[in-house]
């Protein structure tokens, strides 16, 4: 039976945020920001086994830290590396011999520092990497603009858009690419990238949500703690 995995990221720092330390475990709404992202993974639907990837040196605060705010959690810990690449890469070596007997056939990997995901964002990420090799949320960008040698701005050609987590693929392509990326310069700034550099996995989109926020400096703090706690308000109060 395939079954696929869930990945949270936590193996960052916080300085943009003025966090002293790991910004994921930053307070949000009664709980630490890495278990709401966590307990986003872990219920939904189509994901049957939950990981979170600690700093070094922090796997005891994220033990605690799960067993106390999420303790109906079943949470599987992998250290992480000295980047956001290292990490992914260790947390599939770690998963390595599933993905080979094809006992795990999708990897999503999602982002602590985005509290504000829902379950059902996580269940059409992996729906579609398992139908279409691999998938992740996009918001249009319209607010970019281009500028020229001269400093002129110009609206770009094309369709620009922003790329959100949490992103699903195919697990043995992810594995693959992973494994040619080893040893070498590239240091991706998210799954995808190392997916469309080293195999030729279609990765679809679907759409993102606004409130789906990454959480990178203070202000965003604020407004992610007021969006979670308008959310506890409306689930009381069905």
């Amino acid at each position: 039976m395939q079954a696929a995995v869930g990945v949270v990221l936590a193996a960052g720092m916080g300085t943009r945020v003025g966090a002293d330390g790991n910004k994921a475990y930053l307070p949000l709404a009664g709980r630490s920001m890495v278990s709401w992202s966590v307990e986003a993974v872990a219920r939904a639907t189509t994901v049957t086994r939950t990981i979170l990837v600690y700093r070094r040196g922090e796997r005891a605060l994220a033990a605690a830290t799960i067993a106390a705010e999420v303790p109906h959690v079943e949470v599987e810990l992998v250290e992480g590396g000295d980047t956001r690449h290292g990490s992914e890469e260790n947390v599939l070596h770690h998963l390595a011999p599933d993905i080979q007997t094809g006992a795990v056939d999708v990897v999503l990997v999602h982002d602590a520092a985005r509290p504000l995901a829902t379950p059902a964002m996580m269940d059409t990420a992996v729906t579609t990497a398992r139908d279409l090799g691999g998938a992740i949320p996009v918001l249009p960008a319209s607010d970019v603009v281009a500028v020229d040698a001269q400093g002129r701005p110009s609206v770009p050609d094309g369709t620009l858009v922003r790329v959100q987590t949490p992103q699903a693929f195919r697990a043995r392509p992810l594995l693959a690419a992973y494994l040619a990326a080893t040893g070498g310069s590239f240091d991706g700034t998210d799954t995808a990238s190392c997916v469309q550099n080293y195999t030729d996995v279609e990765v679809h989109v679907f759409p993102g949500a606004s409130t789906n926020l990454k959480v990178t400096f203070a202000a965003d703090v604020r407004l992610a703690e007021r969006l979670l706690r308008d959310r506890i308000s409306r689930a009381d109060s069905r």
